[in-house]
């Protein structure tokens, strides 16, 4: 488990539909060390603030073994690290395998996997097509949002140790598959509530969705 790549980018100014859009997406890898602070990496922002950025995604990881699955993909398209806008291209880290709450020491950092990434149109203007959105979702391959527990600094080949592994089990893809293929079930969506390293925002949401549930006679209460 370490980072194979560090990518940092400062928002810029593009145009969707003639319309000029300010986005973060667009970072490079770095060379040398980079410090990691609590709300982003030294040289890199994020443009929309309402929807990234913030405590809780300071940090995006991308596993660097989905590069594979999206060239067979999009096999016509060049896919450099941080072409998902990612800050750390990791190696070993998958979603099916990290929970929600895991804590990781990488560099002289530490930091918690939050939540993944849901992708926003933004996503279609890196990528220069609107699909990627759609099928990014559905392949379950969306990374994962780092909180930044102590500061420090990060470089390529630095190790992720894991610290401490969230009890509840609740793991990256849970959540995203709670978001579209397994919308109805309950057990794990009470199991995502409860944990505590997930966002308000996201407990919040599955909250609703077993009221919802239940109102219909589908939540087995």
């Amino acid at each position: 488990m370490k980072i194979i790549s560090v990518n940092v980018g400062l928002p810029r100014l593009v145009l969707r539909n003639g319309e000029p859009v300010s986005t973060g997406i667009f970072k490079e890898p770095v060379a040398g060390r980079v410090m990691v602070r609590t709300l982003n990496l030294d040289g890199d922002r994020q443009s929309d603030l309402s929807v990234h950025g913030g405590p809780e995604k300071a940090v995006y990881g991308y596993p660097s073994e989905h590069y594979d699955f999206w060239k067979r993909e999009l096999p016509d398209m060049d896919l450099p690290w941080a072409m998902f806008g990612e800050n750390f291209t990791t190696t070993g880290l998958r979603e099916t395998e990290i929970n929600i709450g895991d804590k990781f020491r990488v560099g002289t950092t530490e930091v918690m996997v939050t939540q993944p990434r849901m992708p926003c149109y933004k996503l279609g203007i890196r990528f220069g097509r609107t699909d990627i959105i759609k099928r990014f979702l559905a392949s379950e391959r969306t990374g994962f949002y780092f909180s930044v527990l102590k500061e420090g600094e990060v470089g390529a080949g630095d190790e992720f140790e894991l610290i401490e592994k969230n009890a509840s089990g609740v793991r990256v893809v849970d959540v995203t598959r709670l978001y579209g293929s397994d919308k109805e079930n309950v057990d794990l969506l009470r199991r995502a509530i409860a944990t505590e390293a997930l966002p308000d925002n996201w407990r919040e949401y599955f909250r609703k969705r077993i009221e919802n549930l239940n109102a219909t006679g589908t939540g087995n209460e």
